[in-house]
């Protein structure tokens, strides 16, 4: 996975994704399907992350593409329109947002 670095070049989204714990591993199931099948193979991915709480009612995917219209382009494809109408099917709602890196922190250092 690509580090999260402020002024890194790339477009970084978070997608957040709602449902109840009976469907969550489903859920993740069909995501990992998409990125094995589909979205880490389009032009710009540079990398993910999907992560679930403890609850199973959230999962969160974090993901870094090289621009902003890599991601845009593979939003408005077929296949992905696909892939929403399934995820949309096992949670009550999901978001993707794209965001800036404001400032990263590490710890371990002294």
């Amino acid at each position: 996975m690509p580090r999260i670095e402020k002024d890194a070049p790339g477009q970084t989204v978070i997608t957040t994704f709602e449902m109840t714990p009976g469907t969550a591993q489903d859920l993740m199931d069909e995501l990992r399907a998409a990125y094995d099948g589909f979205i880490s193979r389009q032009p710009g991915f540079m990398g993910a992350g999907l992560h679930m709480n403890d609850a199973q009612t959230r999962i969160a995917n974090y993901s870094i593409w090289a621009r902003r219209d890599d991601f845009q382009a593979m939003l408005r494809s077929d296949e992905m329109r696909e892939y929403n109408r399934r995820f949309a099917a096992l949670c009550s709602r999901f978001e993707p947002v794209m965001y800036e890196v404001m400032a990263t922190y590490e710890g371990g250092q002294e």
